[in-house]
Order: structure tokens, then C-alpha cells, then sequence
């Protein structure tokens, strides 16, 4: 299974994902920012990082990247899409996924190893999470926020993901760590689930389910 993992101007985990992709069993594609060809990939990963410097606010600027229109209509047409933390930023300005993600409600960038509960496996990419995980975040700007409609909807729908247990980091509202799109393809999440992929490194191997759940994924409708 070929996923491709988009770098943009200021990304910094383009070449983690890449591995998280290699070490789940896929071939990791590099795709670039400036062309709108995916390469025939059957799953993107958006990265984190700090796209175009984060410059209007996260995200806002890597939204009309060539690459994103062809992102945003193989979205919509079913390919599963992750985004990582500014990968996660760039979905919901691109309206893939509903909400936004603001500066964080300390004021602090934090870094730590962090508890999620997992909320929802009925993802492309959620599939192989087991209910509680532990993987790094490292962000300025994490704390999700939505009107009190959208995040009802959220919660009734089983659109979020995951949740902060532990300590909420960010400051997000009911301390929501990762959201999907209504189809289940398109999943946003501000921690890193790529940094927690080998013993070697990292809190263990919480995050490699994210991947192997997109290959099974894809092999399923193959």
C-alpha cells in the first residue's frame, strides 16, 4: 500500500511519518507541497510541523497549497487522510474537519508524553487503537475549539476520536485530542502518534496502530 506524506515549507515530521509508514508495512511517497499529483498513493498524511511559518495563523497558508485541492477531492472521494498536529490544523482550514485549533489556552508550546483515550475506532485510521494509548504532543497552538452545536455533534455522532486523560495540555475544549469527518476517513489528531512507533524511541509503539489500520483499511476496499 503506497501512502504519501506531504511536506510543506516548515514541516518537521515529514520523514518521521514517512518511517511510521514504513515500519506498519506500507511504502512511504513523498508528495510535495507545489504539486497537485498524489503518484496514484492510496492514503496522505498531512505532518506536523510548521507550514508556510505558521504565518496568518496555523494551517491558513498550507490550505491553497496545490498539493491540498488534490488532498480535499480525494478526501471527499473516500481516501482515508490523517493529520497530525499542524497536519490537523491544515484539515480544519482546509474544511475537511469542523472546528479550529488556537493558541494554547497557557500560552506555552508543551511537549510531554501524553494519555489519550480512545474514543472511536470506527476510523480508517483508528482501527487497531486499543482503548487507551500514550503518545507525544508538542504544540503551540492545540487547543480545538468549536461552537457548543458542532461539539454536541461531535460527541453524538462518535466523531471524536480521542480525548486527553491525565491532564488536558492545550486548554481544548472538553479536552478533545483528535475528531473524524462523518464518513470516517479523514481523521485529525494534535498529539504524534509517528514519535511513538519503536521501543528504541519514544513511549513505546502506541502510535503504530494509526498505520496499520490505514493499510488494513485500504486492503479492505482494494
Amino acid at each position: 500500500m503506497r501512502i504519501g506524506v506531504v511536506t510543506f515549507p516548515g514541516s518537521l515530521d515529514d520523514r518521521d511519518a514517512q518511517r511510521a509508514v514504513r515500519l506498519a508495512g506500507g511504502k512511504a511517497v513523498a508528495l510535495w507541497h507545489g504539486d497537485a499529483d498524489l503518484q496514484g498513493v492510496d492514503a496522505v498524511v498531512l505532518p506536523g510541523g510548521f507550514s508556510y511559518g505558521d504565518y496568518l495563523r496555523a494551517g491558513a497558508i498550507a490550505r491553497f497549497a496545490p498539493a491540498m485541492g488534490s488532498v480535499v477531492d480525494a478526501a471527499k472521494g473516500g481516501m482515508p487522510v490523517l493529520g497530525i498536529c499542524n497536519g490537523f490544523q491544515v484539515l480544519c482550514e482546509s474544511h475537511l474537519l469542523p472546528g479550529a485549533l488556537t493558541r494554547n489556552q497557557h500560552l506555552h508550546f508543551v511537549n510531554r508524553d501524553q494519555r489519550l483515550r480512545v474514543a472511536s475506532t470506527a476510523t480508517s485510521w483508528t482501527a487497531d487503537l486499543p482503548d487507551e494509548i500514550t503518545i507525544p504532543v508538542k504544540n503551540g497552538e492545540g487547543s480545538f475549539v468549536a461552537d457548543e452545536k458542532t461539539l454536541d455533534a461531535l460527541e453524538a455522532e462518535g466523531r471524536v476520536v480521542a480525548y486527553y486523560v491525565g491532564g488536558n495540555p492545550n486548554g481544548s475544549l472538553r479536552d478533545i485530542a483528535g475528531i473524524t469527518n462523518e464518513r470516517g476517513n479523514v481523521v485529525g489528531v494534535m498529539p504524534h502518534p509517528e514519535h511513538a512507533v519503536e521501543d528504541l524511541t519514544g513511549p513505546g509503539t502506541d502510535g503504530l496502530g494509526f498505520f496499520t489500520s490505514v493499510l488494513k483499511a485500504v486492503l479492505s476496499t482494494a
